[in-house]
């Protein structure tokens, strides 16, 4: 067939192959559209490139640790819990892509096929309409073009696909899902939940919802998948599909229907702007092995970068039409950037429950949704934060003796008292002074330019955080928690890995860069479902909204298409 443009012409363009491009490619497949998936990484398959996953503790030369010469070379992503000897491979080394900190932010990437899907912390939360309506009602960033009714059924969509573990909690500022069943709380974990629903009225602890086949169901089976093994070992990526990724679920069915083409080693430059037609036509390539500038054409292109990369792409992306990025007629673009608030964390101890402790392991916990400024505007910040809550108890090894005494002491650990947890997140305020830009000059390897972050913190975060640590505090205390122990991180943005914004949605064209259907106001066939879209932040874990978000998105697409309006 040759390299010819009639080669490199798709019927669409997926630009990224993580959470939300995944499922793009999914959706766009099933249509019937011959699609082009793009990934800057390697190819990771699922199964095959797993290479960490069976084994075990004493297979790895650091025991799991990472070196201090790896922790010197790299000081960004070493802060990431899931950075570690099984998983580091997955993650993307502060040398491999440098950016400029204006002011600090940990910027965590996984540059290859499954992106972050294979990295995420599977926690799966919907939003609600006092999420969607929030910015119009307490007067920060723009109105939300949509709300809770306009994606509720592709939320259903999205989880029956994936499979969320869950409890129907009856809660209007957390909206129930398609349910698995959920995984048990601890007895201490239990406790905490009925005494917050006994003594306050506008709190709940619930299990918290999480992306793992507990009881798989035929489309899971379907899938290739199996349930979840509860091994804890997830950012190694799961042999038996029992979590969600992009590699065990979306990636492999798109490729069953024969319209999936995947490209990995394909860093894109920019989004080709045609001034006569008046819409995009395709995108550059830097093939990252050989350096070539390499053109793709479609009639639809998905850009699923990721928040930051998505921002970066549309900012290179400049014509005579669009000199200061790819339909950023607002100059919104690269603004209003916001991430969530995981600075605070919070322990104590309990005496009770001595006759008890924990069996095996599990990949979730108790979470309590936001209950702060919910249906009123009640303190002196804006907005809430949400928390988890676990549990354990601890255990001291005895490693006295030889033979049959050893074995004993080993097999016979002294139990301690159970310790218990929480930590935040809260929802930070979307501001122009938090912004991405490209530098004038400086250029990385792939002859784009070098991205600036300059975010930061407010006082709207530092009195949130104060009051996390009151209310917290209260509830442990009244709870007959002892020992309370308050801690602030003070970790730079972005080590929460929940950025968002900079290509907002909105209903004004002169205020926000999408509108209702996340596609560009001034470049219709161009789309974003990724973070970049997000208008704010809520307190929920963000993903399980892309995945909802981007397959509403690619059915508005299609049926547009099949009407020439694209």
């Amino acid at each position: 067939m040759g390299n010819t443009k009639e080669t490199r012409t798709f019927d669409a363009i997926v630009i990224g192959s993580g959470i939300s491009g995944g499922w793009a490619a999914k959706e766009f497949t099933e249509k019937g559209l011959k699609t082009l998936v793009l990934e800057r990484g390697r190819d990771v398959q699922h199964l095959k490139d797993y290479p960490t996953t069976n084994k075990y503790p004493w297979e790895f030369e650091h025991r799991g640790d990472i070196t201090a010469d790896v922790k010197e070379a790299n000081p960004v992503v070493s802060r990431c819990y899931a950075f570690r000897e099984d998983a580091m491979h997955f993650f993307v080394k502060d040398t491999e892509h440098p950016y400029v900190q204006d002011k600090p932010f940990d910027w965590i990437r996984g540059y290859q096929v499954g992106g972050k899907s294979l990295l995420w912390a599977r926690q799966t939360q919907r939003w609600s309409d006092f999420d969607f309506e929030g910015p119009a009602r307490d007067g920060f960033a723009v109105d939300w073009p949509i709300r809770y009714k306009d994606i509720a059924p592709w939320y259903s969509h999205v989880e029956k696909f994936a499979g969320i573990s869950g409890n129907k909690d009856g809660l209007p500022n957390l909206p129930d899902g398609e349910f698995l069943p959920p995984l048990e709380l601890s007895c201490v974990e239990n406790y905490f939940k009925d005494f917050v629903s006994k003594n306050y009225k506008d709190r709940n602890v619930i299990y918290a919802r999480c992306a793992h086949l507990t009881e798989p169901q035929p489309i899971h089976l379907e899938q290739g998948r199996g349930q979840c093994q509860k091994r804890n070992l997830c950012q190694r990526g799961c042999p038996f599909g029992g979590y969600f990724s992009s590699n065990s679920s979306t990636l492999p069915w798109a490729q069953r229907t024969g319209n999936l083409t995947m490209r990995p080693h394909s860093v894109v430059h920019s989004i080709i702007y045609d001034e006569q037609k008046g819409k995009a036509t395709g995108v550059r390539v830097v093939d990252t092995q050989s350096k070539e500038m390499i053109e793709y054409y479609a009639n639809v292109i998905f850009v699923n970068a990721a928040a930051v990369n998505t921002n970066i792409i549309l900012l290179n992306s400049t014509s005579h039409r669009f000199p200061n990025g790819l339909g950023n007629d607002s100059g919104v673009l690269g603004k209003y950037f916001a991430f969530h608030n995981y600075r605070g964390h919070i322990s104590a101890e309990y005496d009770g429950f001595k006759d008890s402790t924990t069996d095996g392991r599990t990949p979730t916990s108790a979470y309590l949704p936001r209950f702060r400024n919910v249906v009123k505007q009640e303190t002196d910040f804006l907005r809430g934060y949400a928390a988890g809550f676990s549990s354990g108890r601890g255990k001291n090894m005895h490693t006295e003796g030889f033979g049959k005494t050893l074995k004993e002491n080993l097999f016979n650990p002294e139990t301690t008292g159970w310790y218990v947890g929480s930590h935040m997140m809260g929802e930070t305020i979307p501001k122009e002074s938090n912004k991405l830009t490209l530098d004038a000059s400086k250029k990385d390897e792939w002859g784009i330019p070098l991205l600036h972050l300059d975010i930061a913190y407010d006082d709207n975060d530092e009195k949130m955080l104060k009051d996390f640590f009151e209310q917290m505090t209260e509830m442990y205390t009244k709870a007959g928690f002892t020992n309370i122990k308050t801690g602030d991180s003070k970790q730079a943005p972005g080590l929460d890995i929940h950025e968002m914004g900079g290509v907002r949605m909105g209903n004004d064209p002169k205020t926000s860069m999408l509108n209702k259907w996340n596609q560009l106001h001034a470049c219709k066939n161009v789309f974003v479902t990724d973070g970049a879209c997000m208008t704010s932040t809520s307190t929920q874990n963000p993903s399980l909204t892309y995945m909802a978000l981007t397959a509403r998105a690619v059915d508005y697409a299609v049926t547009q298409l099949k009407k020439n309006e694209l």
